[in-house]
């Protein structure tokens, strides 16, 4: 795969070409596979080092190398639901009770092994599984995945520079009394735990908002969009406020057990693709468990 840019009047003269790179966000990382693993940098299609100096008018090409798939990952034949994909990009519609990637629980047919079985289907010419984001086991919704090196090292800091919008629907347990709201609350590990998580004065700085959406008899339906991303951050988060997510055995209560896993769902991602700059929308409806469950509370409202 190939990527071009041109070096525009505006721009300094004579710059190095590390620098112009550094500057459309190419790191060091990504500059040694290109020069180790096969890939080449030219200026009018000529080879050169990071140290050749540009002018205006110059096009610089880097080609990216061929990534072939990891041994340590097996395929899965069973299909993904795509719902959005480019040359550089693959967003899909994860479904709840499937494992984002491997582990000694849950080792195959995970959401990763099904992506790499997509891949080789589909004869990608990068075979590589990049996961950009991770969803649980029992969320449900929009994951993204990056085809190449450089796609994924763009949107790992579009991630850091917080500059992609994940938007959640929840159902939490009771009625929150605000209609829009902040939760800073610290995250750390429960101790004596490899799992849970907790609000902790000690842990890391995470904070949630919300908008309530709906309210129901037992229920609150809430609209979240993660500041930070920490581990279980949303379902913490309202258990702290005493609030827990429906049908969250690890959080709730008794009280929450009316769906089968939390009433969890990542409904859209936004961003400013960074290879076209032009704005993406991604939108995953609502799976059937949890319209059901909507239904359910709005049919206790009618009694």
């Amino acid at each position: 795969m190939e990527i071009k840019w041109r070096v525009e009047e505006n721009e300094e003269e004579n710059v190095l070409l590390k620098t112009f790179l550094k500057k459309r966000q190419i790191s060091k990382r990504v500059l040694t596979k290109v020069k180790y693993r096969g890939g080449s940098l030219k200026v009018n299609g000529h080879h050169v080092r990071v140290r050749e100096e540009l002018s205006h008018g110059d096009v610089v090409s880097m080609t990216i190398p061929q990534e072939m798939g990891s041994v340590n990952l097996s395929s899965s034949s069973t299909s993904v639901d795509v719902l959005y994909e480019d040359d550089h990009y693959l967003f899909i519609n994860k479904p709840s009770g499937v494992a984002s990637v491997p582990s000694s629980v849950h080792p195959v047919n995970t959401i990763a092994n099904r992506v790499k079985g997509y891949i080789e289907q589909n004869d990608y010419y990068h075979q590589t599984v990049h996961i950009v984001s991770r969803l649980d086991r029992d969320t449900s919704g929009v994951m993204i995945f990056a085809k190449h090196t450089l796609a994924h090292s763009f949107m790992d800091r579009l991630l850091k520079e917080k500059e992609i919008y994940k938007e959640y629907v929840a159902y939490v347990k009771g009625n929150l009394q605000k209609d829009h709201g902040f939760i800073d609350q610290p995250i750390g590990r429960e101790e004596g735990s490899i799992i849970k998580r907790c609000v902790d004065k000690a842990g890391k700085p995470s904070v949630t908002e919300y908008w309530t959406t709906d309210r129901f008899l037992e229920a609150t339906r809430v609209k979240v969009q993660l500041h930070t991303g920490r581990t279980h951050q949303i379902r913490v988060h309202f258990a702290h406020l005493n609030h827990a997510l429906l049908g969250d055995t690890l959080y709730g209560d008794e009280e929450t057990r009316i769906i089968d896993r939390q009433a969890l769902h990542c409904s859209c991602i936004r961003f400013t693709h960074p290879f076209t700059h032009q704005k993406v929308i991604v939108q995953a409806e609502l799976p059937e468990d949890m319209t059901n469950l909507e239904h359910k509370l709005k049919d206790r409202l009618d009694v």
